[in-house]
């Protein structure tokens, strides 16, 4: 008999023959069965417990294939200034908390975006440093490749007009002056990060537990978590103690791949609640911080083309590493945002792929947001799986052309040209860049409407895609991206019963109002981790 059914549904499985049903059974954590309201019935006994779903949509659990997820339960508790609009209300709210603590302690996150400022520009640390006078500042952009430091900050971590700056970073300067003006970019950022004081094990714990309760809420019952190696012990007390509501596919940073050799680990390791899942590298920066690394130079600023990040120095040491956690059965996911950094990844995947010869290695490519039109069947060819963050096109789309010109954003977020080139598109959120919420993520996929109104039929609307489409996206390929399809991602016998009910059935309203739908109950192993009030 079953432990719990739910009827009277409709229930999008993702399974091409049996797309929809209108119940489903739950045992011992899986789906024993899907069909009609009278099938299931017959499963249950005196003490299953039955939901009627009262005619709600039903999907597979949501699965966020890209976030950096302890550091967004850190996020929740500390500063917000992503919404700050000027330079006014940035300053006010630093101001605010800084008078909330004691002296000597951190001000950390924010989340920032100078691009909402009129006119956009870029802080300074002699705008926070009076209202800071006793508390170091380093507060990061929303994409996490700049921060703002301010100058008790940099005087921690040694920081003056003549430091030397890390290949693969920047140290801004006053052009006047030759002074830092609080802004560090990438491989800079760790003059000053490596300086703050680690985290408790009791401030890592509340900060999982905040995430957690945030991910249920949302209907996110998966994630692949791009992470720092201390977060582990972190996620291993929580499972220890049977306190994870969320299954955490973990990637560890790429410098960790002899130590992952030497160990003899294959991808992924683990069980289903938490794995170790591959390495994590960086090859470039971000749009938003110009640190991108491009063929061509940006078109806002003709001296650059941004940056290769400072895992790709020495020369080499990027390739150096991926073929040897390749030769070892370690899944890679590497971070490449511009044309240039996505083009070096897919030569270096290829000779891996050559030289270690075939099997089945499922290479991540971590947003793949800048695409030459000549790469974009590579990703199809070379079965590399494109891990985007639809949020992000919204977001950027607001601004990017002024970067990069329009030639270059046709293929920018390029879900529909992916997707028709044979690519697996699986889909996150990067937060807490950008929002959790995985129906803003298919929001974004499917209507490319940026956030400022002003494309209301989207921005490059040849690259929208279907709400199906959109939805693969948050299940099965996420599942596929994590060698995990066998066990989730649809809705069939068999798998685990990770489920998520929404109070809108998003096939039956206007694309324009999918981002208004609400997550009514989620469902982790058959049992309810979250139900709204």
């Amino acid at each position: 008999m079953a432990d719990k059914i739910f009827i009277r549904g409709k229930i999008w499985t993702g399974n091409a023959g049996q797309p929809w049903v209108e119940a489903l059974a739950c045992q011992v954590g899986r789906i024993l069965a899907a069909g009609t309201n009278e099938e299931i019935k017959k499963l249950a006994g005196g003490e299953t417990e039955v939901i009627d779903l009262e005619g709600r949509l039903v999907l597979p659990g949501f699965i966020d294939s890209h976030v950096h997820f302890l550091n967004g339960g850190f996020s929740l508790m500390s500063i917000q200034l992503r919404d700050a609009v000027s330079r006014q209300e940035f300053v006010s709210r630093i101001a605010a908390k800084a008078k909330t603590l004691a002296k000597g302690v951190w001000i950390l996150n924010g989340d920032w975006d100078h691009t909402q400022f009129s006119p956009p520009e870029l802080p300074r640390r002699e705008w926070i440093d009076s209202v800071t006078p006793d508390n170091p500042v380093c507060i990061n952009r929303l994409d996490g490749h700049m921060i703002l430091a301010n100058s008790l900050a940099l005087k921690i971590g040694g920081v003056t007009g003549n430091t030397p700056v890390p290949p693969g970073g920047e140290i801004v300067k006053d052009p006047a002056t030759g002074e830092p003006t609080g802004i560090l970019k990438d491989a800079a950022m760790d003059l000053v990060y490596s300086k703050i004081p680690p985290p408790t094990v009791e401030q890592n714990l509340r900060a999982a537990e905040a995430v957690m309760k945030c991910a249920a809420e949302l209907g996110v019952t998966s994630v692949h978590d791009m992470s720092d190696p201390s977060s582990f012990e972190v996620y291993e007390e929580l499972f220890k103690n049977g306190r994870l509501t969320v299954r955490l596919h973990v990637y560890v940073p790429v410098s960790a791949v002899e130590a992952m050799s030497e160990l003899k680990l294959k991808s992924p390791f683990g069980n289903e609640g938490l794995k170790l899942a591959g390495l994590k590298g960086f090859a470039d920066g971000s749009l938003g911080s110009a640190t991108a690394y491009f063929f061509e130079p940006y078109t806002d600023d003709p001296m650059t083309k941004g940056l290769l990040h400072g895992q790709m120095f020495p020369e080499g040491i990027m390739e150096k590493r991926i073929l040897m956690a390749d030769r070892a059965g370690l899944q890679l996911a590497i971070h490449a945002i511009g044309d240039r950094a996505n083009a070096v990844i897919l030569d270096i995947f290829e000779k891996a792929s050559a030289q270690n010869g075939p099997r089945d290695r499922r290479f991540r490519m971590e947003h793949a947001q800048h695409l030459r039109p000549a790469d974009i069947e590579r990703f199809g060819r070379l079965g590399v799986i494109a891990s985007m963050q639809p949020f992000h096109a919204i977001d950027d789309g607001r601004w990017a052309e002024t970067k990069i010109g329009p030639d270059r954003a046709r293929t920018t977020y390029a879900f529909k040209s992916l997707l028709d080139n044979g690519a697996v598109l699986a889909f996150g959120s990067d937060w807490p860049v950008a929002p959790l919420d995985p129906i803003q993520g298919i929001y974004a996929a499917v209507t490319r409407r940026t956030i400022d109104g002003k494309n209301p039929n989207g921005w490059v609307p040849e690259q929208k895609i279907s709400l199906e489409e959109a939805l693969k996206g948050y299940t099965m390929a996420g599942a596929f991206a994590e060698f995990a399809e066998k066990i989730k991602g649809k809705i069939e016998p068999g798998k685990l019963a990770d489920l998520v009910v929404l109070d809108k059935n998003l096939f039956e309203i206007p694309p324009e109002e999918i981002r208004m739908a609400k997550v009514e109950m989620t469902i982790l192993g058959g049992r309810i981790i979250y139900k709204k009030d």
